[in-house]
């Protein structure tokens, strides 16, 4: 990348920080939800959204989650885009729209920083500055949320061929947009009873990075199917995901293993199935997921092992990649990755003990961060960096895909896509 291509680029985001669209996506996504979930069946498609069970309903059940998935958080922006609107046709309506959904997936393509706006105002100047600086997407999620997007821009567009008074249906689209988005957001619950069953009794299940309805599904089988396993977490960077996943795992009393994700082979022998979550499913029955999840499915298919991909159908895209250079751009997180001579540091005695508590650091930032810097490894200027963010494992090496329209084989998704945008 040129230095005046990314002089462009920061130009950009600086631009679309101001944008209100922007601010609303990440007060969003920055807030903790209390999510309404139906105990009744669902119907199985989510454009369908006038035979949804009323939000109201006195059966539902409260489940705190500490964040909405972004498609979801996109859902909820275009609405408010729908209420601050001062169109008064429809198409100069689906006009705002479109706007709206490309500046959000060009923000998530360049991983944006969090808008100065929701910086929390203290009176540390300093900390203020690195949380600013602090990467909200990282360049992984534009797939998933131009695929929310566009299911729902499709939704509105079908809106106005049925109810073609602008006022009535715009008053429509707000109230089953709010719905749909409802009904998406219980996507993750449906995903978990579906995919429980295949966790059987006293298995090992390999999973890689951190996947949320991956999470939920194994916990579910936990904690309310009351099996026993154990969980193996793929551990990669720069996230550091799987350690975060299996804190989770470990705080829910599931045996619990972190392992480097250029192990998969050697611990691959001793795993029973593998499942992974997914930034996209692609219309070819492949994935786009985190990078590693390719290598992980031609191994596993070489040793044999059920390999399965649990994803949300607000995440089913309209591509059709052939090979990892057929995916696109997803912005880079090169310039953010750092290495650390972890065994010289550990070995020094500089590194403090933690709990696990990310508040409950005994030493100070200065110390801390002076104790990483001795054992930085820093690259030449002409070295260069590639980190991609994630790639694509095609349909032969899935076995099974678990979606809250039900358990899918990799050929059905192409007859799925076909039904959610037709």
């Amino acid at each position: 990348m040129t230095s005046e291509t990314s002089h462009e680029e920061q130009l950009q985001l600086q631009k679309e920080q101001q944008h209100p669209v922007i601010a609303d996506l990440c007060l969003h996504l920055s807030s903790k939800s209390s999510i309404s979930t139906p105990s009744t069946a669902l119907p199985p498609h989510p454009p369908s959204t006038d035979k949804l069970p009323s939000s109201s309903s006195s059966s539902s059940k409260k489940s705190k989650r500490s964040s909405i998935p972004l498609p979801v958080a996109a859902i909820r922006v275009l609405l408010n885009v729908i209420r601050r609107s001062k169109a008064e046709t429809m198409m100069g309506l689906q006009a705002d729209l479109r706007e709206a959904s490309d500046v959000m997936v060009n923000f998530a393509k360049l991983g944006g920083p969090i808008p100065a706006v929701l910086i929390n105002n203290d009176n540390n100047t300093a900390n203020n500055t690195k949380q600013q600086q602090r990467y909200l997407l990282a360049g992984r999620s534009h797939i998933a949320l131009s695929s929310g997007c566009e299911l729902f821009l499709k939704y509105v567009t079908r809106a106005s061929l049925e109810t073609p008074d602008f006022t009535s249906c715009k008053s429509q689209v707000l109230e089953r947009g709010e719905r749909f988005a409802e009904f998406s957001l219980a996507a993750r619950d449906r995903i978990s009873s579906v995919g429980g069953p295949f966790v059987r009794e006293g298995s090992v299940v390999l999973t890689h990075g951190r996947s949320r309805v991956v999470e939920s599904l194994l916990l579910r089988a936990a904690l309310v199917e009351k099996k026993r396993f154990r969980v193996m977490v793929l551990e990669g960077r720069p996230d550091a995901a799987g350690a975060k996943s299996a804190r989770t795992y470990e705080k829910n009393g599931i045996p619990t293993t972190v392992v480097l994700d250029s192990a998969m082979g050697y611990v691959m022998e001793r795993v029973d199935m593998v499942i992974v979550g997914a930034e996209g499913v692609v219309e070819n029955g492949g994935v786009v997921n985190k990078v590693g999840t390719f290598s992980l499915g031609v191994m596993a298919k070489e040793l044999g092992v059920p390999f399965y991909v649990a994803a949300e159908s607000y995440k089913f895209t309209r591509l059709y990649p052939l090979n990892n250079s057929d995916l696109p751009e997803m912005g880079g997180i090169g310039e953010s990755l750092q290495f650390l001579d972890t065994l010289n540091w550990s070995a020094s005695g500089s590194r403090k003990n933690d709990d696990g508590d990310e508040k409950k650091e005994e030493s100070t930032p200065t110390s801390s961060l002076q104790d990483v810097k001795d054992y930085v490894v820093n690259l030449p200027s002409t070295v260069e960096v590639q980190n991609p963010p994630c790639d694509f494992t095609p349909a032969k090496y899935i076995t099974l895909l678990f979606t809250d329209l039900g358990v899918l084989t990799p050929s059905a998704v192409s007859d799925e896509l076909i039904r959610l945008y037709q």
